[in-house]
């Protein structure tokens, strides 16, 4: 019995050893896992902030505010304008003479903001309202020039007419226009049906509002004499495409609170660990002791 104690306390004290590495083990596990969330934690919160989710809405509307139509037809002449309703646009009679004009319209003249120096002269004309009525503006326009290579006219849409009139600076106001908006162009020897629609789009500390168009062309069946045919003509209508405006919100999805509970949790694992090493360590310390103590009696024993 007595040659047999040795080789029992030998075979102890590898266990204990072996138990104290693999406390150490699971320490330094929780330890590096409490570590890797809180920092997973952190970068998904600033990477939400800085990243917010866009949330689309369409809100159903009876009537819009008049747009604003801005023309620049340069050298082209407008023959017509008028107001139809439910899609529908008479024959056209005597294409290329004058016809009744019964739009709003205010004529404006500014320095392009992005050429020095430069004059524009603008066209500016009331838009449709009543998109239940679908109404439309029908336009034509001549150019009797025909040296140019291709002929266009280029046009500008901004969110309400009355905004120009309520401008104490109209040129200035264009100015601001033509920074903030995007232009487009309708050919001629066609008709360009223009479909607007309206988004408004919230971010953090602002709100901006653009256009967003489809455009249809047909071609216009010139019946003209050959001699009037050098008179080129242009025809464009503008209509809202439905009754729904798109509302665009950033949305941040990072939720404080949420972040710090996760954090808490991952701080609370951290100080459990940091108590379970504190209580292995002391339990090593004491086994360690006792190894000692239990060598010191079985040396005064030998001896």
């Amino acid at each position: 019995m007595k040659g047999s104690n040795p080789s029992m306390k030998v075979s102890k004290a590898c266990l204990k050893n072996v138990f104290t590495v693999v406390l150490i083990f699971i320490y330094v596990l929780l330890t590096a896992v409490a570590a890797f969330l809180a920092y997973q934690t952190i970068t998904d919160f600033m990477e939400k902030l800085n990243h917010p989710v866009m949330s689309v809405t369409y809100k159903e509307v009876d009537s819009f505010a008049p747009p604003g139509i801005a023309l620049y037809p340069g050298k082209a002449q407008l023959l017509g304008c008028k107001h139809h309703y439910h899609d529908y646009i008479p024959p056209l009679v005597d294409p290329g003479k004058p016809q009744e004009v019964d739009c709003v319209i205010d004529k404006v003249t500014y320095y392009d903001p992005f050429k020095n120096q430069t004059q524009k002269k603008a066209m500016v004309v009331r838009g449709p309202s009543e998109v239940r009525k679908k109404e439309l503006i029908f336009m034509q326009f001549s150019h009797n020039e025909t040296e140019e290579d291709f002929s266009a006219i280029t046009y500008m849409l901004f969110a309400k007419y009355s905004d120009l009139n309520e401008s104490a600076d109209k040129s200035e106001f264009m100015m601001d226009c033509e920074r903030n908006y995007s232009t487009w162009t309708f050919s001629g020897g066609f008709r360009t049906w223009v479909k607007m629609s309206l988004v408004r789009t919230s971010g953090k500390s602002d709100e901006a509002v653009e256009f967003r168009q489809e455009s249809g062309v047909v071609k216009f069946n010139d019946k003209r004499p050959e001699l009037e045919r050098t008179n080129e003509l242009f025809f464009v209508v503008f209509e809202w495409r439905d009754p729904f405006m798109q509302e665009i919100r950033e949305i941040v999805t990072a939720n404080a609170w949420n972040s710090i509970a996760i954090l808490c949790g991952v701080f609370m694992a951290l100080f459990k660990a940091a108590n379970f090493a504190k209580l292995s360590i002391r339990w090593i310390i004491k086994l360690r002791k006792r190894h000692l103590r239990n060598k010191t009696r079985e040396l005064k024993q030998i001896s």
